[in-house]
């Protein structure tokens, strides 16, 4: 079991960041395919003007649809990024101490780049999007790393101990959701939606201000996801995706697990989304709220699936390329800050009201967000190939990198 170095060698200057001999594809392929659950999740808040996005009255193909986003997508892509930056941060400080700079060169690294971090989601939230997660990244990490990430083992076990609680937690809202459903009659409530000020201004201008009183209430109410980071500082202390022929028994019982109770949590209000379960307000509060605590099971779950798979792409083809596909999507892995802002660019001027207003304009804003979201997707993924072909990174990891480590 490997760990990060708590002992103090002869300080050096601080190395720079990851080199692409130092990847795993796990970790790469996972953004870069979620990225596209995180576009049809913010392309529909932004075509609906509010939040979660989904059309109140669906027909047709949109029922469906409907269902498939609240059991997979919402609130259950973005706690995947959440898993992977705890990871990122264990891989970070092990490649500082491996270098020999001593601990101290880790967490200044760690400090700094954190604090960049909330500095580009400011900038991204004042600019783009309310829904701006760079800044609760930010603040999470400088908080782990002062108080987190340098404890002994006996405290990083703590976070199991945590995930089990909420296990029981989900299972107790589980049952009284259930027990709710099973004790009311039939009504015609539909999924409460939050209206979002920003994303109904009359032009940008107002859209900057209203961003800059969301921003801070938002990032606030994701920064309990510590708990999701944790998780993922505590499987990179285990090399879990580095080597998950030796976790491959973890991995499958995780991906069961967490997948199972965020698809199972998110479906009893993806139906009622869909019109086909028609419940009284009560019950469609109590599903909500399963629907909000499970999804968080959806980042480790997802997590555990990408690691089986990249097992799978891995086997008998030691040394080899990865296929296209999966180096195109590694490449955006790689690139994932860089696509992430790209698509909020995006869905302010496609589906902005004072821009293009395509939502509007098409008459079906599920459909244009749906398309909008897999186009833009599709255009970073060939974007950040043809980077990856050249050898050059994304200019969002380019910029955080020259800010973080220097001018190397």
């Amino acid at each position: 079991m490997t760990a990060i170095s708590t002992q103090s060698p002869a300080p050096g200057p601080a190395r720079g960041p990851v080199r692409r001999t130092e990847r795993a594809l796990a970790p790469d392929l996972a953004r870069g395919t979620m990225l596209l659950f995180i576009a049809l999740a913010n392309a529909a808040v932004f075509a609906f003007g509010n939040q979660p996005g989904a059309e109140a009255s669906p027909h047709g193909w949109e029922r469906p649809f409907n269902l498939v986003m609240f059991v997979f997508v919402h609130a259950r892509a973005y706690p995947m990024f959440a898993v992977m930056f705890g990871y990122g941060l264990v891989q970070l400080t092990r490649r500082q101490d491996a270098a020999g700079t001593g601990p101290g060169a880790a967490r200044s690294v760690l400090l700094k780049r954190n604090a960049w971090l909330v500095a580009f989601g400011l900038v991204h939230a004042a600019l783009l999007n309310f829904g701006d997660f760079l800044g609760a990244y930010g603040i999470v990490g400088i908080l782990f790393t002062l108080l987190l990430l340098r404890r002994g083992e006996r405290v990083q076990r703590v976070v199991l101990w945590l995930w089990g609680g909420m296990t029981v937690y989900v299972a107790v809202v589980a049952a009284m959701a259930g027990y709710r459903a099973a004790n009311s009659g039939a009504g015609s409530a539909g999924v409460p939606t939050g209206d979002v000020d920003s994303l109904s201004a009359p032009d940008y201008a107002a859209s900057v201000a209203d961003r800059l009183g969301e921003w801070p209430i938002h990032t606030l109410t994701v920064l309990p996801f510590i708990v999701i980071v944790w998780l993922g500082a505590w499987a990179a202390r285990r090399g879990v995706l580095e080597d998950p022929a030796r976790h491959r028994r973890l991995l499958i019982r995780t991906a069961v697990i967490g997948l199972g109770v965020a698809f199972a949590g998110g479906a009893p209000i993806g139906l009622v989304s869909a019109g086909f379960v028609h419940v009284d307000d009560a019950t469609t509060d109590a599903f909500l709220t399963l629907y909000e605590v499970s999804g968080q099971f959806g980042g480790p779950g997802y997590v555990a699936l990408f690691g089986l798979l990249a097992l799978r792409l891995s086997k008998g083809r030691s040394g080899s390329r990865p296929k296209l596909p999966v180096a195109a999507l590694a490449a955006l892995g790689q690139r994932s800050l860089s696509g992430y802002l790209c698509q909020s660019l995006a869905w302010v001027l496609l589906l902005s009201p004072f821009a293009l207003a395509l939502g509007e304009r098409t008459g079906s804003p599920t459909l244009t967000a749906c398309l909008s979201a897999i186009l833009i997707w599709l255009a970073t993924v060939a974007g950040a190939y043809a980077l990856q072909r050249r050898s050059l990174p994304g200019p969002a990891e380019k910029l955080l990198r020259r800010l973080t480590y220097g001018p190397r």
